[in-house]
């Protein structure tokens, strides 16, 4: 099969292209820097000359409501149009546990139009909804630090490894479409306030984490069960302590 990858030089785009490639399916990493953007247009209709598969895995550069919502809508139009002329076959989207019960965020009304434009677009598909990824846990706490003090709801978290996520996104592109949801996450249940307690704990970050049941998540309150999938949901292998341990900077 021919299989586009949009976002293919990102952290999971990169995963997924290298592992289909070991597969020996034919593949092609779009990104702005291979000449394809899905924002403008540009290159798309020669990138997707003969795939069956686009595996659309590309995030927004901006979490700021306004551009959030335009690039996944704009991008989606763009490439959904570009995949219905060229009898593209499957599109299989990354997207977000609990997404739908986080509609306070920005970020998330984008991500809930991107799911909308690509089940009404006529092209067989995959959403495939990962829950927080473990890479961005520094992140999370980056953005929830005031002083010395990560001030985090205690709500329940399933984060799952990357390289789960572009497992599970390689097992999609080459299975037979859903034209459905498939939940994915990590083998363990932590709450979000303690999980970056122990992700701080270990980097020897001085910081210390608040469990406060309205502070918020990329602008949104949390439930106990926002973040975490069904009880269907597909598990990674990686769990927090061999994710950690796999990492190049630890303290």
């Amino acid at each position: 099969m021919k299989i586009v990858v949009i976002g293919g030089s990102g952290l999971i785009g990169a995963k997924v292209v290298a592992r289909l490639r070991q597969q020996g399916q034919e593949v092609t990493a779009a990104s702005t820097s291979s000449g394809v953007n899905t924002v403008t247009g540009e290159g798309l209709a020669d990138a997707l000359v003969g795939a069956q598969v686009v595996v659309d895995v590309a995030n927004s550069p901006s979490f700021e409501d306004g551009p959030v919502m335009a690039f996944f809508e704009t991008s989606s139009r763009h490439l959904l149009a570009a995949e219905a002329a060229a009898g593209v076959q499957h599109h299989v989207a990354l997207s977000v546990v609990g997404m739908e019960r986080m509609q306070q965020s920005g970020y998330f009304r984008a991500k809930q139009v991107q799911e909308d434009l690509i089940r009404a677009s006529g092209v067989p598909y995959t959403i495939v909804r990962a829950t927080q990824f473990m890479e961005f846990i520094e992140v999370i706490a980056a953005i929830s630090t005031e002083g010395t003090t990560v001030r985090l709801c205690p709500a329940g978290i399933q984060p799952i490894a990357s390289d789960d996520v572009a497992e599970a996104m390689v097992d999609a592109a080459i299975g037979a479409p859903l034209n459905g949801i498939l939940e994915i996450a990590g083998p363990q249940q932590f709450s979000l306030s303690e999980l970056v307690q122990r992700f701080l704990t270990k980097k020897k970050d001085p910081r210390q984490v608040m469990a406060d049941r309205h502070a918020r998540y990329y602008g949104a309150e949390l439930a106990e069960h926002t973040l975490v999938p069904e009880d269907n949901a597909y598990l990674g292998k990686i769990d927090f302590e061999t994710w950690y341990a796999s990492q190049p900077i630890k303290a």
